[in-house]
C-alpha cells in the first residue's frame, strides 16, 4: 500500500507518505503548525514529502484526507487536493474522521472520548473503544452536557478536553492529553484499512458557517 495522506482540518498542515506493510513500513512525513495559509503550503509540502520518500505520483494507491471536524477553509484545501491528486493519478481517496484519528494517535489501549475545542461552550467530540470502534457519531455538543453524561473515570483526550472538564465539574474525568490536531501517521494508518466507499473524502461539517455571503439589497437598485 502506497498512500498519501493529507490533513489540514485544524491548526497543522500534515502531509505523510505510507508506503509499505507490517516491518517493511516506511512512514515519511512532515507536519507544520500554521493556524492559517494551508492553501500556500500544502502543495510545496506534499511535493518535498514525496521526494522524500522517492515516489511518483503515479505510484499511489490510494490518497486519505482528514473530512473533519475542522475549520470550513482548512477542510476545503485538503479535500480539493486529495480529490485532485486522486483524479490525476487514477487512485482513490477516502476520508478520515479527524476524531477518529485523534483517538488513533493514542496508544492507552484504553476506551477514550475524543474531544476538539469548539466555539462558545460547544466542543467535538466522539467516544472509541480500545480498539478504536466508535461508541456513538461525531458531534458538535455543548461541553457540560457531554461531560456530565460521562461514566466515572472516563479518558479524554484533546484541546476539548481541560474545557470540558471545566465546564461540567466534572473531577473524577482523566484527561490523557491535550493534542490540537491528529498525527499525520495515524490519518495514513487508518487510511490504509479504510474500505473504499465507505469513507468517502465528503466534508464533515458539524456547525453551520460563521460567516454568510453578503446579501445585496434589491431596494438600493429599485
Amino acid at each position: 500500500m502506497r498512500l498519501l495522506a493529507i490533513d489540514t482540518a485544524l491548526d497543522a498542515c500534515s502531509v505523510a507518505v505510507h508506503d509499505g506493510s507490517g516491518d517493511a513500513l516506511r512512514l515519511t512525513s512532515a507536519s507544520e503548525v500554521l493556524g492559517r495559509g494551508h492553501a500556500e503550503r500544502l502543495m510545496g509540502m506534499i511535493g518535498e514529502v514525496m521526494a522524500e520518500a522517492s515516489l511518483p505520483f503515479a505510484a499511489l494507491d490510494r490518497i486519505a484526507v482528514t473530512v473533519g471536524p475542522g475549520s470550513f477553509t482548512g477542510l476545503r484545501v485538503g479535500l480539493s487536493a486529495a480529490r485532485g491528486i486522486a483524479l490525476v493519478v487514477g487512485a482513490p481517496a477516502v476520508g478520515i474522521g479527524t476524531l477518529a484519528a485523534l483517538a488513533a494517535t493514542l496508544s492507552a489501549g484504553e476506551p477514550v472520548h475524543a474531544v476538539l475545542a469548539a466555539k462558545g461552550g460547544e466542543i467535538y467530540a466522539q467516544g472509541f473503544t480500545a480498539d478504536g470502534t466508535p461508541l456513538d457519531a461525531p458531534q458538535a455538543v455543548d461541553a457540560a452536557a457531554y461531560g456530565a453524561a460521562l461514566p466515572s473515570g472516563s479518558a479524554l483526550y484533546g484541546s476539548g478536553a481541560p474545557k470540558l472538564v471545566a465546564a461540567s465539574g466534572r473531577e473524577d474525568l482523566r484527561i490523557l492529553g491535550e493534542p490540537g490536531w491528529p498525527d499525520i501517521a495515524a490519518v495514513a494508518r487508518l487510511g490504509a484499512v479504510a474500505e473504499i466507499g465507505s469513507h468517502p473524502p465528503e466534508p464533515l461539517y458539524l456547525r453551520p458557517p460563521d460567516a454568510a455571503p453578503a446579501r445585496r439589497d434589491l431596494r438600493l437598485l429599485a
